[in-house]
């Protein structure tokens, strides 16, 4: 990981995660897992190393080389439960059957796709009944907050009415509100279990944040993990992990 607010998104990702396959599943029981839009496969090489049957799929080719490079580095029985693909979200019904996984991931990526609902949808069918649903999507409802904390004004007042951000590389992207994707889950029979925030105090850190060290970095998590399952404040976290749950 890369970066503080990297750090800091996939760390709380992974303890949120954890605490809801824990919940689910038996202990050791090994998972079918599809990670939409893996990135370099931070969370799919977790998922892996835990021991599950990870599946990843990813559109952008520097990205999926990176996964390969950081999978051939892993002992074999590691590499051997990993299997990559190259393709996106709107695609899975092409390349798998539904109900083919336990769990699909999909974090970052609805920021950037043309149909949302359409490709959740798709995703929902890949699960099994009682299957868990991990959306990582940028919080429509704080907009605000960067701008006005940075001090940018109009910045600020814009933001409260509007449903897209410019992010860090410089492309205008989608939010989205936790009232209208709780209704979208359930309308594709994968409602709303359980939400959290990810980066309540850390959000504002510039790129070249120093990822701090020893108690200071846990002291850190642990100030971030509290805050994102607490109200007020997971409800201003620049990003929300939302876990539906696939119906019988």
């Amino acid at each position: 990981m890369h970066g503080l607010r990297n750090t800091v998104r996939q760390e709380l990702v992974a303890r949120q995660l954890e605490e809801q396959i824990s919940a689910r599943y038996p202990v050791g029981q090994r998972l079918r897992v599809l990670d939409v839009g893996m990135g370099q496969g931070t969370q799919a090489l977790r998922l892996a190393r835990a021991g599950h049957a990870v599946t990843g799929i990813e559109s952008d080719a520097v990205k999926l080389d990176a996964a390969r490079e950081t999978l051939a580095r892993e002992p074999d029985g590691i590499r051997e439960r990993v299997r990559l693909v190259e393709g996106d979200g709107r695609d899975t019904g092409v390349h798998f059957l539904p109900g083919s996984f336990d769990v699909v991931l999909c974090h970052g990526v609805l920021m950037y796709a043309a149909e949302p609902d359409a490709m959740l949808a798709g995703l929902a069918r890949m699960l099994a009944p009682g299957g868990l649903l991990s959306l990582l999507v940028r919080n429509g409802d704080a907009l605000a907050m960067r701008s006005g904390l940075a001090g940018d004004w109009a910045g600020a007042q814009s933001a409260f009415t509007s449903d897209t951000y410019t992010n860090r590389l410089g492309l205008t992207v989608r939010a989205d509100r936790l009232a209208a994707l709780t209704a979208t889950l359930e309308g594709i029979n994968a409602p709303l279990h359980t939400w959290y925030g990810v980066r309540v105090f850390t959000d504002g850190a510039g790129e070249d944040a120093a990822v701090p060290e020893g108690d200071a970095l846990r002291q850190l998590l642990a100030a971030e993990d509290r805050a994102g399952r607490t109200d007020p404040y997971r409800g201003v976290a620049a990003l929300l992990h939302l876990c539906g749950v696939r119906r019988a």
